[in-house]
């Protein structure tokens, strides 16, 4: 708990001493969820998280006050770099950047037909410049290198160029990447008895929601987020306002608490295999070297085979099945781009085959159809 989550509290000493008591995850808060993955996992979130006490809209201004003070006290506005005070700048009616700041859904309230308690479910919403907050309008999060327009802080309007979608979208600042995604995670938690049925109400929520519960999101859009998640870590900032929200709505989001549920529920099962085999496939010696695959979804390494007989006498792997490194097969982690087999036999032709893949364990994912890259070479 930080100061600026004691600003809109009385100074006596049992109100601090009890607040800083409901700064914590109560004890036991998550049992019910140890052990589990995926989906179960999930639903067991869902479980936990679910019936918060609603406030009205009215109030989340007020709410505001305690959830989203920034150092100063002043409204932390993650669209700009403008300063705000609470109550006194709040829209009304505003031309340009920095005007006023008023109330974002970050999950754009169209996508789900404005319904309560989603409307002011203060997970999901977050003070933010009033202008910026119209140029987003419902546009999905994503990223743009040709912005047709950017804010202070350097978040963006424009094409998105992120694999898997062209339309408009709306990049936030990088620092507060990982905040946005883990709105979303917990919108796909709390609500996972209802996200199914919100796919169709708003043009720019279908390209988002894929009309499940489970995993709820367009691969495209998991894929975003998850690199949104991984690449802006959890900050102090976000833990003080899980916190303050936890005071409000007595509900918390699991993937502030615990960032592994991220990849425990949406990294499980098989990896999409990797779009392309590698090419330039070629031999010196016993050292064989390749140009990566590429494509949206690229491999988390390589399995390289050897057969001294032929070509048609190297197995190919089997999804699920890792193969160990031995005398006839090497792993190589992506981006290595070589690999060498000793103790051969000079004069002997030897073949090999490469095969990408994602994933590890029991859920490694082989790319096995199209044309596989092969090479004999004879030891020497």
């Amino acid at each position: 708990m930080t100061l600026k989550n004691l600003k809109s509290l009385s100074a006596g000493m049992v109100v601090l001493i009890s607040t800083l008591v409901m700064g914590q995850i109560p004890p036991g808060y998550y049992d019910d969820a140890a052990g589990l993955s995926g989906e179960p996992l999930q639903l067991a979130l869902h479980n936990i998280i679910d019936d918060h006490n609603s406030i009205s809209y009215s109030n989340v201004w007020t709410a505001f006050q305690s959830t989203d003070a920034n150092g100063s006290g002043e409204v932390w506005d993650m669209y700009t770099a403008c300063n705000f005070t609470f109550i006194s700048d709040q829209c009304g009616t505003y031309s340009g950047e920095c005007d006023c700041y008023n109330r974002e859904h970050s999950f754009p309230s169209s996508w789900f037909d404005d319904a309560a308690p989603m409307y002011t479910d203060l997970f999901q919403l977050v003070p933010t410049d009033g202008y910026v907050n119209g140029v987003r309008g419902s546009f999905p999060y994503g990223e743009t290198n040709a912005p047709s327009y950017t804010s202070s802080n350097d978040s963006k309007l424009g094409p998105c160029n992120f694999p898997g979608y062209t339309g408009t979208v709306f990049e936030p600042a990088d620092e507060y990447k990982g905040d946005f995604a883990r709105n979303y995670f917990y919108m796909a938690t709390r609500y996972a008895d209802i996200i199914a049925g919100w796919e169709n109400n708003d043009a720019n929520g279908d390209v988002v929601l894929d009309g499940s519960s489970y995993p709820a999101f367009e691969s495209w859009f998991l894929n975003l987020i998850m690199s949104w998640h991984a690449g802006d870590p959890v900050s102090q900032k976000e833990i003080d306002r899980n916190n303050a929200v936890y005071a409000i709505q007595n509900n918390r989001n699991p993937f502030i608490d615990h960032p592994e549920y991220v990849g425990l529920i949406w990294g499980t099962g098989f990896a999409p295999e990797p779009e392309q085999h590698v090419t330039q496939f070629s031999a010196h010696t016993i050292t064989l070297n390749w140009t990566d695959a590429t494509g949206p979804v690229v491999p988390n390494g390589y399995l390289i085979r050897m057969s001294d007989t032929g070509f048609e006498n190297i197995v190919t792997p089997t999804d699920g099945n890792p193969v160990s490194d031995d005398f006839w097969n090497r792993n190589v982690v992506y981006g290595e781009g070589t690999c060498t087999f000793s103790g051969l036999t000079d004069g002997t032709l030897y073949y090999f085959k490469i095969f990408g893949y994602t994933g590890a364990g029991t859920a490694i994912d082989y790319k096995t159809d199209g044309t596989i890259q092969q090479i004999s070479i004879q030891a020497n």
